[in-house]
């Protein structure tokens, strides 16, 4: 058995000709944040909402916690919190009185998973400020309260960060980490976002035109993005043995024929230039660089970058 909480296979949405989410494998680990990342219309909100049993698929499979969520909705979403759109809170009601309202009709009897729905997300119990008195980041904290309120062992949250400010942002990034780390939940989050994003999420799918295109743990793809000196050499393969025999290390990657990455910044990149000539390798261009995410997005899409 897996350790996959959420499992897609070839997962396809179309609304006539056209094609919103096209082929998608998503893989969500138990216990981790998963950040669906792409541009606004890229097929995020789609995904999640037929994760939710929103939307049907036009073909693929939808898995979540080992079982097919087709048949078995009753069983599977009551174990789920989500955010997708904007709740209708009142407005002229506090927060404890709007969770109360939703508590009813969900059938929650119990008035302590309204205080540790509060509690969870730094919202006052019985606080006598209402809704409408209420920053952005509060009505978002509310509005993942509401998602927590039934105790969820997933939650699904589309663009939580969306329109906050600065301050706003910095308080959801760090009750949802605290939802995963303390709390326990696994969680996937869509944003197109990349800066927060990286600094939120365990694992990244990166989706574009409805395709996702890579998926891999935040670790990996920070392996790929860190700095290093690139050599633009007559023969790459001779210039990684010269790394390994005269300078011991192996931390190089060989992109091309004529391009290897140093990885190991510390080595004296003249140094290295001057025993690569020495040795008949030949060396056309030396540059330090340092890709950012925000390169690696653009290169795995083809395209522009992200916000």
């Amino acid at each position: 058995m897996n350790d996959y909480i959420i499992e897609t296979n070839d997962l396809t949405k179309k609304y006539g000709n056209q094609v919103c989410v096209s082929h998608i494998s998503l893989h969500v680990k138990k216990g981790r944040i998963y950040g669906l990342l792409g541009r606004n219309g890229a097929g995020k909100t789609t995904a999640m909402r037929m994760l939710l049993g929103l939307s049907r698929p036009n073909s693929g499979q939808i898995r979540i916690f080992g079982e097919t969520l087709a048949g078995n909705e009753n069983k599977v979403l009551p174990r789920i919190g989500s955010l997708i759109e904007s709740p209708g809170f009142y407005p002229n009601l506090t927060a404890e009185e709007n969770l109360r309202i939703f508590a009813e009709l969900r059938g929650l009897k119990n008035s302590k998973d309204i205080k540790t729905a509060l509690e969870l997300v730094n919202l006052p119990y019985r606080d006598k400020k209402i809704f409408s008195q209420y920053s952005l980041g509060m009505k978002q904290r509310l509005a993942i309260a509401l998602a927590v309120m039934h105790n969820p062992e997933l939650l699904i949250l589309d663009e939580p960060i969306n329109g906050l400010d600065p301050i706003g942002i910095a308080e959801v990034r760090s009750f949802i980490r605290e939802l995963c780390d303390i709390g326990g939940k696994t969680i996937l989050i869509s944003s197109h976002i990349l800066s927060e994003i990286a600094l939120l999420a365990d694992d990244i799918g990166i989706i574009d035109k409805g395709v996702l295109l890579e998926e891999e743990s935040l670790e990996e793809m920070e392996r790929k993005n860190r700095r290093y000196i690139r050599f633009i050499v007559s023969d790459s393969r001779k210039a990684a043995e010269i790394l390994e025999k005269d300078f011991g290390t192996g931390n190089y990657e060989i992109c091309e024929e004529n391009s290897i990455r140093l990885l190991d910044v510390d080595l004296p990149a003249a140094a290295v230039n001057r025993t690569f000539v020495r040795q008949g390798v030949d060396v056309s261009e030396v540059h330090l660089c340092e890709d950012t995410l925000e390169d690696y997005f653009k290169k795995v899409t083809g395209g522009e970058g992200i916000a």
